[in-house]
């Protein structure tokens, strides 16, 4: 019975701040909401969700944010998605290489660490 995947990531986030994920998660990086079950609704936080990408925000009252624990993202452009980051007041930081990989890390608006990658081409 080996385990076979992720199934979704969940992050935390402030209480009452579901419009500012919304604006990053779906407005910045492209991943759309998804409504979550009514019985979850209740309590908050947002789902955002394409294919098997599934990055789930709840609310936690007493919230600190997770700065060296991440999700990493694979990206199919990644400087276009630094200029858009960029443009919206987004700080991005380089990182060392890693080999195959150029990638970056940014902080959602509740300074959760979230590392972008893009696989270097092999030409």
């Amino acid at each position: 019975m080996p385990i076979v995947a992720i199934e979704h990531v969940q992050l935390a986030m402030p209480p009452g701040t579901e419009q500012q994920a919304r604006d990053f998660y779906q407005g910045l990086l492209g991943i759309p909401e998804v409504a979550k079950p009514k019985r979850l609704a209740e309590r908050g936080g947002a789902w955002f969700e394409r294919g098997s990408l599934k990055i789930h925000l709840g609310v936690e009252a007493d919230f600190r944010p997770a700065r060296k624990a991440h999700p990493a993202l694979l990206v199919t452009d990644l400087d276009a998605m630094v200029l858009r980051l960029k443009a919206a007041g987004v700080p991005v930081i380089d990182d060392d290489p890693l080999e195959g990989y150029l990638r970056v890390y940014v902080s959602d608006p509740f300074g959760n660490r979230i590392e972008l990658m893009e696989p270097r081409s092999l030409g």
